[in-house]
């Protein structure tokens, strides 16, 4: 697909085609180009969805246009890296992180090659195109494939700084980023490094560690809770594998209660990540893991799911409130 977009298709309609929150991949890539770093991107045929026309657009000799071919995509961008060139290829997070899975653990992850996995419109933010779209089991999946790190970003500076900081890290990375409509956390690109978290404020009766979008509505509830003589903190775990051990264990350490906020399948995701380090340490700290039960998502626009889930601000409060009263 080449040249604008008219206003009445369905790309422009209905995934995003201009919408600058978009923008921040390409400017990671960009930068990266700027830096003198070997690198090129790749999408599916949806690079009005993820932003990567610009990227196209600045470096066309840079950028590969896959077609529908997501399984392909990921084991021609291993194939790149064995050449010394770092891939960044993207689309849909359920048909990467869940479609070309084996492709991730065989061509990418056992073989070692640092390819950069773009899984965009996570969770259940392309909740009207349904079940296919969904992808509520991906961080599940790829922190249990060996030797491959899972990142999910707050926002897009966040994005960008997690971009700059790949340039130092010799393994394969799954990004697990939104659909570049989710609200700014950070009023500029903050620092990140890998298995490190950001913690943006200290609670002593319970401290909530959220991943990707579910961060804004955790700062949003801890807010409105300690105006109110609650003390409660928010973790950004970025980097959920590797996790931030020590900042658990801290945190677990300082507060009576712990919970996690993800848009994911409460199995197998950021909450199964955290329990596992307070188990293994034999912490005590009581924990509840909040986001996606053990179910297939509603079909419906993204915002009236997440109110239905209590994954907004006043669904993450309604949830710490009752678990602190528990």
């Amino acid at each position: 697909m080449n040249g604008p977009l008219s206003p009445n298709s369905w790309q422009y309609r209905g995934l995003n085609a201009v919408n600058p929150g978009l923008d921040h991949l390409s400017n990671g890539l960009i930068d990266l180009v700027k830096a003198g770093h070997n690198v090129v991107a790749g999408s599916a045929d949806l690079q009005y969805s993820n932003g990567l026309n610009r990227f196209a657009a600045a470096y066309p000799d840079r950028y590969i246009a896959f077609g529908i071919s997501e399984q392909n995509m990921v084991s021609t961008a291993a194939g790149i890296a064995t050449c010394g060139v770092v891939p960044f290829v993207a689309t849909f997070a359920s048909f990467l992180g869940l479609l070309a899975c084996e492709q991730i653990r065989m061509d990418v992850a056992y073989g070692a090659q640092p390819v950069r996995l773009i899984g965009h419109h996570t969770g259940i933010s392309l909740g009207f195109y349904g079940t296919s779209h969904h992808a509520t089991e991906d961080i599940a999946t790829m922190r249990s494939i060996a030797d491959l790190a899972v990142v999910s970003p707050a926002d897009g500076l966040q994005l960008e700084a997690i971009i700059r900081a790949s340039a130092g890290f010799d393994r394969p990375i799954y990004f697990r980023i939104g659909r570049g409509r989710d609200p700014v956390v950070y009023a500029e690109r903050p620092s990140f490094a890998f298995g490190k978290a950001h913690e943006h404020m200290a609670g002593e009766e319970l401290t909530i560690i959220a991943c990707g979008m579910a961060v804004h509505g955790a700062l949003e509830a801890a807010r409105a809770m300690n105006a109110t003589g609650r003390s409660v903190g928010v973790i950004d775990m970025a980097s959920i594998k590797p996790i931030d051990r020590e900042a658990i264990l801290t945190a677990g350490a300082r507060t009576k209660k712990m919970m996690t906020v993800e848009e994911h399948n409460v199995l197998g995701g950021l909450g199964a990540a955290v329990a596992e380090v307070l188990t293994e340490e034999g912490l005590g700290v009581k924990l509840k893991r909040h986001g996606i039960q053990d179910e297939y998502a509603l079909i419906a626009p993204p915002t009236h799911l997440y109110a239905h889930y209590k994954l907004d601000a006043a669904g993450i409060q309604n949830v710490a409130e009752g678990f602190l009263a528990a």
